[in-house]
């Protein structure tokens, strides 16, 4: 049986080749055998082969002995508040988010909305489905679980209602399944939605959902200027994550949005932790500390933020690729939380969106994220270290390699999947140095991944 659609944190894998009904039915019997779960709430999202798939999965589930909560077409992140917030042993989302749309996928959660991954069960179920299954004694009951007001409530719970003004919003949904969220929010909310691509369609009639990719924020970004909203927010498929334009259409870096979100949670508390990944932290730390908080860098990934948020009880962590996660969200990422928080700091302080980013941008200039394709990405890695290491005040390994001086510093880290490097670089208020160190690294590493290249410094740093 082919497994391949068995990655680090997920499933992911095209649609029948790689993912069927078949396997998703071994997959839910392999579940129940790995977390002994008796009640287990199922969702899917707007592909065409996800409602095939869940009821495989189902199938598969109740044969095995498990309760079924079908809460039907959601987002993942209503799976997450589905298990946390009914006490459900576990949950598992049909969903292979911004992937091509003969792709599917499944997101697996235990107790808690616990994350299962390659390094706490996922490779047991992968190895496990290939087996013989016998059936439970008593096969479990399938019924259905309405959890939109439930979720909707809580959501709203993230903001003061007494302080949101009305405001212009373009949302677009890139036909995936954000809309019908913001229509059940927008009965609560005294904004004017500029909906894009709001209705779910599974045949992606604009394109799979990927806001990270450029050329797919043009249509966001132009309508914010043609209707003169206060901001865009656009999502991918199953809207884990989203993705913030001011009300000039410029698209903003998820960098500055985790300081921002920090910097609001913060606002509402007496002090406390913040989890951020290490690739860009200047910003982020600078923000959290003058808020009364303390900073604490995380490997970067959805599995290893969330223990960590666990481990220090954080009130929120952020990445820079548009995850964010909040304890009170079962220590899981939404794509929702973010953008009311964000509309409410608009509100308060009745200051446009370029105003709160602006000045980051200015003290924190950072490169954004440069991938390259090398030979052998961890010889490249170990060369960097040699050569920048030695003049430097840092050097950490928390993922990849964190390079840090007086005035700038980058993070160097290897791709899980791909023979790839990616690089990020930030400066303390001086845009130029940013741009100089970025073109030296990139020229650097491209000499070193010259196969005859000998191993030789560039000089001080």
């Amino acid at each position: 049986m082919d497994v391949s659609c068995f990655k680090a944190y997920d499933l992911r894998g095209r649609v029948p080749d790689q993912l069927n009904a078949e396997l998703a039915e071994r997959i839910g019997r392999a579940y129940v055998e790995l977390t002994s779960a008796r009640r287990v709430v199922v969702g899917y999202d707007i592909r065409l082969s996800s409602p095939e798939i869940a009821e495989a999965l189902t199938t598969g589930l109740r044969a095995a002995g498990a309760d079924v909560y079908d809460i039907g077409l959601c987002g993942t992140e209503q799976i997450y508040f589905a298990t946390s917030h009914y006490s459900m042993d576990g949950g598992i989302m049909v969903t292979a988010s911004h992937n091509p749309k003969d792709h599917n996928g499944m997101k697996l959660v235990g107790l808690g909305s616990r994350p299962i991954s390659s390094d706490n069960g996922l490779n047991t179920i992968r190895d496990r489905v290939s087996q013989p299954f016998m059936d439970a004694a008593v096969p479990g009951r399938s019924e259905s679980l309405s959890v939109e007001a439930d979720y909707i409530h809580h959501l709203l719970g993230y903001i003061d209602g007494t302080k949101i003004n009305p405001l212009k919003v373009v949302v677009n949904a890139g036909n995936g399944g954000a809309g019908p969220v913001i229509d059940a929010l927008s009965r609560w909310l005294p904004f004017d939605f500029v909906r894009l691509h709001h209705e779910p369609d599974g045949h992606f009639p604009n394109g799979v959902p990927n806001p990270l990719l450029e050329e797919n924020r043009a249509i966001t970004a132009e309508a914010v200027v043609r209707e003169g909203a206060d901001m865009g927010i656009a999502w991918d498929g199953d809207y884990d994550r989203c993705f913030f334009f001011d009300e000039n259409g410029r698209f903003i870096e998820g960098y500055y949005i985790v300081g921002l979100l920090a910097d609001q949670f913060l606002r509402k508390v007496d002090g406390g932790k913040i989890i951020h990944d290490p690739r860009l932290t200047w910003n982020t730390q600078e923000l959290v500390r003058k808020a009364g908080g303390t900073p604490i860098e995380s490997k970067t990934g959805h599995a290893f933020i969330k223990q960590r948020m666990r481990e220090e009880d954080a009130l929120y962590g952020g990445e820079m690729s548009a995850h964010h996660y909040f304890r009170d969200f079962a220590y899981c990422d939404s794509g929702m939380i973010p953008w009311l928080l964000v509309a409410e700091r608009l509100c308060q302080t009745g200051q446009p969106l370029s105003s709160l980013i602006d000045a980051r941008i200015e003290a924190f200039p950072a490169s954004g994220e440069i991938n390259r394709t090398v030979d052998d990405p961890a010889r490249l890695l170990a060369v960097i270290e040699e050569i920048y290491g030695a003049d430097a005040v840092s050097v950490r390994h928390v993922d990849g390699l964190s390079v840090e001086f007086e005035r700038w510093r980058f993070n160097l880290r290897m791709s899980n999947t791909e023979p790839l490097v990616r690089l990020n670089v930030e400066s303390r208020g001086d845009i130029e140095l940013m741009k100089e160190k970025t073109s030296e690294l990139l020229e650097e590493m491209a000499r070193l991944d010259q196969p005859d290249t000998r191993r030789t410094a560039v000089g001080t740093r």
